[in-house]
């Protein structure tokens, strides 16, 4: 799955095949993946897959995401003796730029804190960091006001990763403030941005 895609910074990107991997986590805003995965392919060259938690999985139907999708026990069913492929990564030598939307609380302390014990974990574990990862946090407004989200924050940002803030709203949950994912077309405007500055990156 390893990539060979080449990106000059002036051409559009229906020239090229570019490779996104979107890894969804356990939030409610995991309702909001149908959409997100339409948005994205309408990007013209651009190739989608997703990866996804398996508490990520009671937000949506995966009758309504047409990209492949990978759960856990892809990972551990692929895999059954030493030439096996290793599917986490497999997907990030695969993956031009990973998003990571929405990324929970959970799944954000075990980022910052290096754990993988997941095939989204894994995945990021073991990502290139000469790569763009993006994430997009969301949780519970409490949630976001802890002390240790902006900490966890700024660790992921150290790692490099690029932070799509959340917004304010009424929350599912009733709540009212900080914390709700940003909107679809906020986070797939920032992927082609963060696309096009890798690829002249690329080039220069």
């Amino acid at each position: 799955m390893e990539s060979s895609a080449s990106c000059p910074a002036a051409a559009p990107l229906v020239k090229k095949q570019f490779r996104v991997l979107v890894g969804v986590t356990g939030s409610v805003a995991a309702l909001k993946l149908p959409l997100l995965v339409s948005r994205l392919l309408d990007i013209p060259g651009l190739e989608v897959a997703v990866v996804t938690t398996e508490r990520a999985r009671h937000f949506y139907s995966p009758q309504d995401i047409p990209v492949p999708l990978y759960s856990d026990a892809d990972e551990w069913e692929m895999w059954k003796c030493r030439s096996d492929p290793v599917l986490h990564i497999d997907l990030r030598r695969w993956a031009d730029l990973m998003l990571v939307a929405p990324l929970d609380a959970n799944t954000l302390g075990k980022v910052a804190s290096g754990i993988c014990d997941n095939l989204l974990t894994c995945v990021i574990r073991a990502w290139d960091c000469r790569k763009p990862l993006l994430f997009c946090p969301a949780m519970n407004t409490v949630m976001w006001e802890h002390p240790i989200t902006a900490q966890q924050l700024g660790q992921l940002k150290a790692f490099g990763y690029v932070e799509i803030p959340c917004v304010a709203k009424k929350l599912v949950c009733g709540d009212q403030g900080l914390g709700a994912m940003a909107e679809v077309g906020t986070i797939v405007d920032k992927v082609k941005e963060v696309l096009f500055q890798h690829c002249g990156s690329q080039q220069s």
